[in-house]
C-alpha cells in the first residue's frame, strides 16, 4: 500500500469535515481524499447551487460524486439577493462567499461536522481573491494550502487518483465574466453560459471566457484556438446576436486571468455587430 500523501496525512487530523465542493480539481481532490481517509460518514461534500453555477459543471460534479462515492448534499444559495453581490464591484466574490459559507456552516452544524473546508491552494493565496476574507471570517479551513500544495501539486495528485478533471481549465462562477460595475442578473448569467456552451460545442479547447461587457461579448481563448473561432465566425455571430448581444469580438491578447481588472485597451477583432 503506498505511503499517504501530505494531504492525506493532514486530512486524517480532522475529526470530520464538510467540503465546499464545486467539482473543480481543487475541491474534488479534497473531497475524494477526505472520503478515503475519513470515511463516508465523516467527510461530506456540499455543493452550492445557484444561477451563477453552470449547469454543465454541476453535472460534472455530480458524476464525480457518483464515481467516487461521495456523501453529497446540494445547497441552494441566494447571492443574487445581496445588493453587494449584484452591484458587481471588484469585491463581488466576498459577498458570494459570505453567502456560501454562511449556508454551509448551517449544514455542517445540522450534520454534526466539526470543520468546514474549501479548495484554496497555495497559489490562490497570492492572487486577487476577496472571497478569502469571507472564508477567514467564517473560520473555513484550507487543507491544500495548509499542506503546502500548489496548483501543480493538486493536478499531479488528482491525476494519480484518477480524477477525470485533473487537467481541466479553471472554471470560476459565471459572474466572474461580467464587467465590474455592470450588475449581475440571471439574464446576463444565462447569456454567458449559453455563449460559452456554444464555443465548447464547436470544439474550443483549453481556457475560455465570454466576457460580458454590456452590449458586447468579448471572447477570450488561447491564441492557438483563434483559427477555430474564425472558421465558425458566421455561427458565432448568429448565435451570440440571438442571445441579445449587440457586438461580438475576439480578444487578440488571448485568454488571461484577471482581465476584468486590466485596462480596456486590448486589441480586438470584430466578429459581428448588429446593424
Amino acid at each position: 500500500m503506498p505511503d499517504p500523501t501530505k494531504l492525506a496525512t493532514h486530512l486524517a487530523t480532522f475529526p470530520s469535515i464538510l467540503v465546499g465542493y464545486s467539482g473543480g480539481v481543487d475541491s474534488s481532490l479534497v473531497a475524494v481524499l477526505a472520503r478515503r481517509v475519513l470515511g463516508r460518514e465523516r467527510a461530506v461534500a456540499a455543493m452550492a447551487v445557484s444561477p451563477s453555477f453552470p449547469a454543465v459543471q454541476r453535472e460534472q460534479a455530480l458524476a464525480v460524486a457518483r464515481e467516487f462515492d461521495l456523501a453529497l448534499v446540494q445547497v441552494a444559495t441566494h447571492e443574487l439577493d445581496d445588493p453587494g453581490y449584484v452591484a458587481n464591484a471588484p469585491s463581488r466574490c466576498y459577498f458570494c462567499k459570505t453567502e456560501l459559507w454562511r449556508s454551509l456552516a448551517k449544514v455542517a452544524q445540522e450534520r454534526g461536522m466539526a470543520v468546514v473546508v474549501d479548495g484554496t491552494n497555495l497559489d490562490d493565496t497570492h492572487e486577487h481573491r476577496p472571497g478569502l476574507r469571507a472564508a477567514a471570517e467564517h473560520r473555513v479551513r484550507s487543507p491544500l494550502a495548509e499542506a503546502g500544495y500548489t496548483k501543480a501539486d493538486v493536478r499531479r495528485e488528482a491525476r494519480a487518483l484518477g480524477l477525470p478533471m485533473w487537467d481541466a481549465p479553471a472554471a470560476p462562477c459565471l459572474s466572474s465574466r461580467i464587467l465590474y460595475g455592470l450588475s449581475v442578473t440571471p439574464a446576463r448569467l444565462r447569456q454567458v453560459e449559453a455563449g460559452e456552451a456554444l464555443l465548447r460545442a464547436i470544439g474550443v479547447r483549453g481556457d475560455l471566457r465570454v466576457r460580458h461587457r454590456g452590449e458586447e461579448a468579448r471572447i477570450e481563448v488561447a491564441v492557438s484556438e483563434f483559427s477555430r473561432i474564425r472558421a465558425h465566425r458566421d455561427e458565432i455571430a448568429r448565435e451570440f446576436l440571438s442571445l441579445g448581444f449587440q457586438r461580438v469580438a475576439l480578444d487578440l491578447g488571448g485568454y488571461r486571468r484577471g482581465s476584468l481588472l486590466s485596462p480596456n485597451g486590448r486589441d480586438v477583432e470584430l466578429l459581428a455587430a448588429r446593424t
